[in-house]
């Protein structure tokens, strides 16, 4: 898919998400008859075929012939960017670290970048540049590697508890830079607190919020790509990660009335 493309897609399935009823069974009503016709001109119905392709949407017809748009459990899922955070906070931990240990050597130094990004973007943090830690099973990582050679020298995963008195709380802080976490959670708020407020009933009203909507989104991804998101018992005091949830939960539950507004002729 291309990146155009996908950043659309990613942003319709915010749209949907927040745009509900309900945060957990999703659904989109088509509001006026002139969104409708709007939704043809700027091609919304084509990119809502290509959700329901994608099997991230479910659309039913109701009794008098009005769409009925639902997100699917893996489209809802990918609207929060893959990772869902009051499930990663709620899961249980089993007191186990999981650590990736790698020896890439300086002629390999694109794919040694590309596996430091993967880990990041899987929620690892780092002890080293060559020593990353999750509490999370590596079940996608073990599975990337089931069917390879086996060269410990180079790679190795392993799953250990520290003996030596540290802490886990000493752990998560020389793991994950949580000041910067809460740095990108303070920006996301201020963009939050900009929210473009009054009915969309004009073209100009419509692009500002949009303007918002990506600009919020951006934000907010920058965020959750920063967080490990982990298990409660692991978050530091500081933590602004679920404030920043429960804050944005309630504002786009708020601009929910304000798509119901929308009306462009």
């Amino acid at each position: 898919m291309h990146a155009k493309t996908r950043s659309k897609t990613a942003e319709l399935l915010d749209l949907l998400l927040w745009a509900t009823e309900s945060l957990y069974r999703p659904t989109w009503r088509n509001i006026t008859e002139s969104y409708e016709g709007w939704s043809y001109r700027k091609g919304l119905l084509g990119q809502l075929c290509r959700l329901e392709r994608q099997l991230w949407l479910e659309c039913q017809i109701g009794t008098a012939g009005e769409r009925l748009y639902r997100l699917t459990e893996a489209g809802r899922l990918q609207a929060l960017g893959g990772r869902d955070p009051k499930a990663c906070w709620a899961r249980r931990w089993d007191g186990l670290w999981r650590l990736i240990l790698f020896d890439v050597p300086e002629s390999s130094s694109s794919a040694r970048n590309k596996l430091r990004s993967y880990l990041q973007d899987c929620g690892f943090g780092y002890l080293q540049n060559s020593v990353w830690i999750t509490p999370h099973p590596m079940i996608e990582q073990r599975a990337l590697l089931a069917d390879g050679p086996v060269d410990v020298e180079s790679l190795i995963l392993l799953e250990a508890r520290p003996c030596a008195g540290e802490s886990d709380a000493q752990i998560v802080a020389g793991a994950w830079d949580f000041a910067r976490i809460n740095r990108c959670y303070a920006k996301h708020q201020e963009i939050l607190d900009r929210r473009p407020c009054g009915p969309l009933n004009n073209e100009t009203a419509a692009k500002a919020f949009h303007r918002w909507h990506r600009e919020e989104r951006d934000a907010w991804m920058e965020a959750l790509r920063q967080d490990p998101l982990l298990p409660g018992s692991l978050l530091p005091g500081s933590y602004a990660g679920r404030q920043a949830w429960e804050t944005r939960r309630e504002i786009m539950q708020e601009t929910k009335e304000q798509i119901r507004t929308f009306s462009v002729r």
